[in-house]
């Protein structure tokens, strides 16, 4: 899936990266706040600390904003992923490590995280298919170190329940996010990620899968 060009009058690449930074932050805040929709290009360009004008220079339009929030989180979370995985470590340990750096990252991310999947929705009609597929990404991450699990005959899974497991991991740290409100004041995200895992390990061990996949 070919990445979305969002237009800049601006050539210095830097300024570009520094502005839409801060247009990201500023937008993430607002959007938290009162929705895609409700928010104003000049509300973002005012949090973000620039004129309306010079907001123009780095987007086209308030979709080319979202489009950017999105794709910087996803960013974000695969390049800690990367950074967190230790490639001399078996598979069971090397999944382990993405388990707790994607939870880790979902709670450094709780509003960015909140605000992409809520107004996902809104993004336009050409932007949505690379968005989509970079979701489908991080559970192909997860899917190659089961996979590297299976192989070591750490694990027992057949392809569709490693595609499964995969997504189930993205929605256990997600969850983490979306249900705050309840879990953040049962668990420390290191008692919840130890626990998820648990729960996943334990029904998932070699021979412990039946299946008629």
């Amino acid at each position: 899936m070919v990445k979305k060009n969002v237009p800049s009058m601006v050539k210095d690449e830097k300024l570009i990266q520094k502005r839409r930074n801060q247009m990201i932050k500023a937008a993430v805040s607002l959007f938290k706040e009162k929705g895609f929709h409700r928010t104003t290009t000049r509300e973002i360009a005012r949090v973000a600390g620039f004129s309306i004008g010079t907001l123009y220079e780095y987007i086209r339009k308030k979709e080319d904003v979202l489009y950017l929030v999105c794709d910087s989180i996803y960013d974000e979370v695969r390049e800690r992923l990367e950074n967190a995985i230790d490639v001399d470590k078996s598979g069971l340990e090397k999944l382990k490590q993405a388990v707790h750096a994607f939870f880790k990252v979902m709670d450094d991310m709780q509003d960015e995280v909140l605000v992409m999947y809520q107004e996902t929705k809104s993004l336009q009609q050409e932007a949505l298919p690379y968005v989509l597929k970079k979701e489908i990404g991080m559970a192909e991450t997860f899917e190659k170190l089961l996979k590297h699990c299976v192989d070591e005959k750490q694990l027992e899974l057949s392809d569709k329940e490693i595609q499964c497991v995969a997504h189930n991991i993205l929605v256990q740290g997600q969850m983490w996010t979306f249900r705050r409100w309840a879990l953040h004041s049962l668990y420390t995200l290191e008692e919840y990620a130890d626990i998820q895992l648990g729960l996943m390990l334990n029904g998932i061990e070699k021979g412990k899968v039946s299946s008629s996949v």
